[in-house]
């Protein structure tokens, strides 16, 4: 009788959450940070090893560069599905969603793209997703507010436009400059995401007819 092969049975690929992916970048930018420091303590060092450790910084900011790119992708993947009943927390009924939407000027020349874009017949909300979100990140996407609102006028579209941030890891002061800019603030919170409104918070409406005509794109 012949004997019956083995027959290895493979788990299914680990779902990959978003504390981990979270964390994995905050060990990235822990540790280029560390390098940093030592950097600056080693300061008395020969001009030849500070040249080499530049190098090595450099192909380090690639990889970490590389890195947050990826990650900035899973983390708008992952957190595009929670937007809608969060924002529904808010009072905002969203019908529609999109991602990686792109506006054009009218001889169909990019001008800015949109992360995320949710809508419905009174409000678009517009969500710039950053890895570790910057308060240069934070006035990008005033001007891309703009771009917005200017493409929505040249289409007659009178809907409240709204706008907010988000980011895996997000300084204090960035989140206070962006709540006083006017934006929504979105934190992740283990398996979803959470939207900070301190008290007195207005968010800012880019209104029909406010477009500034000498945006540029974004």
């Amino acid at each position: 009788m012949e004997d019956k092969e083995d027959v290895q049975v493979r788990e299914p690929p680990k779902r990959v959450t978003f504390e981990e992916v979270w964390a994995m970048f905050q060990e990235n930018a822990r540790q280029q940070k560390e390098t940093e420091r030592m950097l600056k303590e080693m300061g008395a060092e020969t001009d030849r090893w500070m040249k080499e450790t530049a190098l090595q910084m450099k192909e380090t900011d690639k990889k970490i560069g590389r890195l947050g790119s990826r990650l900035g992708e899973v983390i708008e993947n992952l957190m595009s599905p929670k937007l809608h009943e969060k924002f529904e927390e808010l009072g905002f009924s969203f019908t529609r969603s999109s991602r990686n939407h792109e506006l054009k000027d009218p001889n169909k020349q990019r001008l800015a793209e949109i992360d995320v874009l949710l809508e419905n017949g009174e409000y678009v909300l517009a969500v710039e997703v950053k890895t570790h979100l910057r308060t240069e990140d934070v006035q990008d996407h005033v001007k891309r507010m703009g771009i917005l609102r200017r493409v929505a006028d040249e289409q007659q579209d009178k809907r409240k436009y709204l706008g907010a941030v988000a980011g895996a890891v997000i300084d204090q002061e960035v989140t206070a400059y962006a709540e006083k800019t006017g934006f929504y603030v979105i934190v992740p919170s283990g398996e979803t995401v959470d939207i900070e409104v301190p008290a007195g918070f207005k968010p800012r409406i880019w209104q029909f007819g406010e477009s500034c005509a000498g945006d540029k794109g974004v």
